[in-house]
């Protein structure tokens, strides 16, 4: 578990104080004519508690990850501080963020329809927790890749048929791989870190999964090269936060830290563009190229408003001409 003191973040947009004073007036004491039983929102419970839990896998790098110590680090924790930011800002208080690890993706799940947990980030979208989760605007996009000593295999369909290829038992790779190569020998494993252990020993000729999380397990590993291929994935999804189901005023603030920090890295914010590309960027685990991620983030901000600061020079005085261009 590791935990990271965020303080209000300034805010970068005048349009937005009458939105988030309306978060200020839901923290409020209860009307009398609201129920004595009516749910407490991740907002308010964060306002009480002074803290914003965000839970994870603990091998999820890079994404997720935990050193020895408990320590959270990863590009889930750089979202994360945003939003802990955004709520600070909202609430007009300091929000630490607490990291804890959780590998069991049903009890992930768990924790935060039940409160004990406000977020979970970098998780691919699935229909099925959709039903009971909400979710964010996407941080990122992966997809279903395969893993293999390169020159082994070409990652094309055909190349598996006869393959043993390892897959983790009920994830969505499991349920793929058969529907585009049944031909395919399917070798079941309860983690990619047991698949990947098992390419290394070669024990199987290959492991399909989450392209990104199979890039960050191999980082610098030895028993290389690897091979991530192909370089169009069997199946692409969106990677966002996971969030409890039908709590809006959360979920704004949530997808509003995460359009800033889109919106800054686009902007070329040189702190922010750091940020990002230490996890994901050029020389990180995933090696993306920057004009890559800049077009993904530009396909999530189409359809939201464009955040852009604020001139932070003295306001004209009243009914003075406009400088000319």
């Amino acid at each position: 578990m590791s935990s990271f003191p965020v303080a209000p973040r300034a805010r970068r947009s005048h349009r937005l104080r009458p939105a988030l004073a309306l978060v200020a007036t839901a923290l409020l004491p209860p009307l009398a004519f609201a129920p004595a039983h009516a749910v407490e929102s991740a907002v308010e419970r964060v306002a009480r508690s002074g803290e914003l839990v965000m839970v994870g896998a603990p091998a999820m790098a890079p994404l997720l990850s935990f050193d020895a110590a408990g320590q959270a680090s990863g590009y889930a924790v750089v979202v994360g501080r945003r939003i802990a930011a955004e709520i600070a800002a909202a609430i007009g208080r300091p929000v630490r963020l607490r990291v804890e690890a959780e590998a069991d993706p049903v009890e992930l799940g768990q924790r935060i329809v039940t409160g004990r947990a406000a977020l979970a980030c970098g998780v691919p979208f699935t229909w099925e927790r959709d039903m009971t989760l909400d979710y964010s605007l996407p941080i990122g996009l992966s997809g279903l890749r395969l893993l293999a000593p390169a020159g082994r295999l070409d990652g094309s369909p055909a190349s598996l048929a006869g393959r043993r290829i390892g897959v983790v038992r009920d994830s969505l790779a499991d349920t793929e791989l058969l529907g585009f190569q049944p031909k395919a020998l399917p070798q079941r494993f309860a983690s990619l870190r047991e698949g990947v252990a098992a390419l290394e020993a070669r024990r199987i000729d290959g492991m399909v999964g989450d392209s990104t999380l199979l890039a960050g397990l191999v980082h610098r590993r030895p028993g290389g090269p690897w091979a991530l291929t192909p370089e169009v994935p069997y199946e692409r999804y969106a990677v966002s936060c996971l969030l409890p189901e039908n709590d809006s005023s959360f979920r704004n603030l949530a997808n509003l830290a995460i359009a800033r920090l889109l919106s800054e890295y686009l902007d070329g914010v040189p702190a922010t563009v750091a940020e990002v590309n230490a996890w994901v960027g050029p020389g990180s685990p995933l090696n993306l190229p920057p004009e890559r991620i800049r077009s993904y983030f530009e396909s999530v901000l189409l359809g939201v408003e464009t955040l852009r600061p604020l001139p932070t020079g003295p306001a004209p005085a009243a009914g003075a001409a406009p400088t000319a261009p």
